[in-house]
Protein backbone atom coordinates (compact mmCIF):
# COMPACT_ATOMS: atom_id res chain seq x y z
CA UNK A 1 0.00 0.00 0.00
CA UNK A 2 1.30 3.44 -0.98
CA UNK A 3 0.01 6.93 -0.48
CA UNK A 4 0.69 10.33 -1.92
CA UNK A 5 -0.60 13.85 -1.31
CA UNK A 6 -0.34 17.33 -2.74
CA UNK A 7 -2.10 20.67 -2.64
CA UNK A 8 -3.43 22.29 -5.82
CA UNK A 9 -3.88 26.05 -5.98
CA UNK A 10 -6.92 26.89 -8.07
CA UNK A 11 -7.65 30.44 -9.21
CA UNK A 12 -11.37 30.96 -9.59
CA UNK A 13 -12.80 33.78 -11.74
CA UNK A 14 -15.53 34.48 -9.19
CA UNK A 15 -18.83 32.79 -8.45
CA UNK A 16 -19.35 29.60 -10.40
CA UNK A 17 -17.77 26.25 -11.17
CA UNK A 18 -14.13 25.78 -12.16
CA UNK A 19 -13.27 22.39 -13.69
CA UNK A 20 -10.24 20.91 -11.93
CA UNK A 21 -10.55 17.43 -13.45
CA UNK A 22 -7.54 17.75 -15.80
CA UNK A 23 -5.21 18.98 -13.03
CA UNK A 24 -6.35 16.24 -10.66
CA UNK A 25 -6.06 13.57 -13.38
CA UNK A 26 -2.48 14.64 -14.20
CA UNK A 27 -1.50 14.37 -10.55
CA UNK A 28 -3.18 10.95 -10.12
CA UNK A 29 -1.31 9.69 -13.19
CA UNK A 30 2.01 11.03 -11.88
CA UNK A 31 1.64 9.13 -8.59
CA UNK A 32 1.81 5.78 -10.38
CA UNK A 33 -0.92 4.43 -8.09
CA UNK A 34 -3.21 2.25 -10.21
CA UNK A 35 -5.93 1.25 -7.76
CA UNK A 36 -7.03 3.17 -4.70
CA UNK A 37 -9.11 5.93 -3.21
CA UNK A 38 -8.61 9.62 -3.92
CA UNK A 39 -9.78 12.11 -1.32
CA UNK A 40 -10.13 15.78 -2.23
CA UNK A 41 -10.58 18.45 0.46
CA UNK A 42 -11.01 22.21 -0.03
CA UNK A 43 -9.44 24.37 2.67
CA UNK A 44 -12.06 27.14 2.64
CA UNK A 45 -15.46 27.98 4.13
CA UNK A 46 -16.87 29.95 1.21
CA UNK A 47 -16.10 27.53 -1.63
CA UNK A 48 -16.85 23.84 -2.11
CA UNK A 49 -16.21 20.78 -4.25
CA UNK A 50 -18.71 19.20 -6.59
CA UNK A 51 -18.90 16.31 -9.03
CA UNK A 52 -21.28 17.47 -11.71
CA UNK A 53 -22.30 17.39 -15.38
CA UNK A 54 -19.42 18.33 -17.68
CA UNK A 55 -21.16 18.78 -21.03
CA UNK A 56 -24.25 21.00 -20.90
CA UNK A 57 -23.43 24.50 -19.52
CA UNK A 58 -27.14 24.94 -18.70
CA UNK A 59 -26.62 22.60 -15.74
CA UNK A 60 -24.15 25.02 -14.15
CA UNK A 61 -26.40 28.01 -14.87
CA UNK A 62 -29.40 26.20 -13.40
CA UNK A 63 -27.45 25.28 -10.25
CA UNK A 64 -26.42 28.89 -9.80
CA UNK A 65 -29.96 30.18 -10.31
CA UNK A 66 -31.27 27.65 -7.78
CA UNK A 67 -28.70 28.62 -5.14
CA UNK A 68 -29.29 32.33 -5.81
CA UNK A 69 -32.96 31.80 -5.07
CA UNK A 70 -32.26 29.63 -2.02
CA UNK A 71 -29.51 31.82 -0.52
CA UNK A 72 -29.66 35.34 -1.99
CA UNK A 73 -26.83 37.83 -1.49
CA UNK A 74 -27.62 40.57 1.01
CA UNK A 75 -30.48 38.66 2.68
CA UNK A 76 -31.55 40.56 5.82
CA UNK A 77 -31.62 37.23 7.67
CA UNK A 78 -27.82 37.28 7.96
CA UNK A 79 -25.84 39.33 10.50
CA UNK A 80 -22.38 38.24 9.33
CA UNK A 81 -21.41 40.72 6.59
CA UNK A 82 -17.73 41.33 7.40
CA UNK A 83 -16.64 40.90 3.80
CA UNK A 84 -19.74 42.09 1.99
CA UNK A 85 -23.27 41.00 1.11
CA UNK A 86 -22.08 37.73 -0.50
CA UNK A 87 -20.04 36.64 2.54
CA UNK A 88 -22.60 34.78 4.66
CA UNK A 89 -24.50 33.41 1.65
CA UNK A 90 -21.17 31.93 0.48
CA UNK A 91 -20.79 30.15 3.84
CA UNK A 92 -24.33 28.76 3.61
CA UNK A 93 -23.76 27.60 0.02
CA UNK A 94 -20.57 25.80 1.13
CA UNK A 95 -22.45 24.19 4.02
CA UNK A 96 -25.10 22.89 1.60
CA UNK A 97 -22.57 21.42 -0.82
CA UNK A 98 -19.36 19.46 -0.06
CA UNK A 99 -15.94 20.34 1.29
CA UNK A 100 -14.57 16.87 0.59
CA UNK A 101 -15.02 14.19 -2.03
CA UNK A 102 -13.92 10.58 -2.35
CA UNK A 103 -13.32 9.17 -5.84
CA UNK A 104 -12.18 5.60 -6.60
CA UNK A 105 -9.10 5.24 -8.77
CA UNK A 106 -9.19 2.29 -11.18
CA UNK A 107 -6.48 1.49 -13.72
CA UNK A 108 -4.68 4.71 -12.81
CA UNK A 109 -7.66 6.97 -13.52
CA UNK A 110 -10.48 8.51 -11.53
CA UNK A 111 -13.56 6.31 -11.93
CA UNK A 112 -15.79 9.21 -12.98
CA UNK A 113 -18.82 8.63 -15.15
CA UNK A 114 -18.92 9.72 -18.77
CA UNK A 115 -20.56 13.06 -18.05
CA UNK A 116 -18.89 13.81 -14.71
CA UNK A 117 -16.16 16.30 -13.82
CA UNK A 118 -14.71 17.56 -10.54
CA UNK A 119 -15.28 21.25 -9.84
CA UNK A 120 -14.33 23.89 -7.32
CA UNK A 121 -17.55 25.80 -6.72
CA UNK A 122 -16.66 29.39 -5.86
CA UNK A 123 -19.42 30.97 -3.81
CA UNK A 124 -17.95 34.49 -3.58
CA UNK A 125 -18.53 36.99 -6.38
CA UNK A 126 -14.89 37.98 -6.79
CA UNK A 127 -11.94 35.85 -7.86
CA UNK A 128 -10.03 33.86 -5.23
CA UNK A 129 -7.12 31.46 -5.03
CA UNK A 130 -8.37 28.24 -3.44
CA UNK A 131 -6.39 25.31 -2.07
CA UNK A 132 -7.53 21.76 -2.72
CA UNK A 133 -5.67 19.03 -0.84
CA UNK A 134 -5.45 15.69 -2.68
CA UNK A 135 -4.65 12.41 -0.95
CA UNK A 136 -4.42 9.10 -2.79
CA UNK A 137 -3.97 5.75 -1.08
CA UNK A 138 -3.67 2.49 -2.96
CA UNK A 139 -1.30 0.31 -4.91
Amino acid sequence: MRQSHTTLEITTPGRGLTDITPAVARWVDATGIATGLLTLFIRHTSASLLIQENTDPDVQSDLERFLARLVPDGDALFRHRSEGPDDMPAHVRAALTATQLAVPVVAGRMALGTWQAVYVYEHRRRAHVRQVVLHLIGE
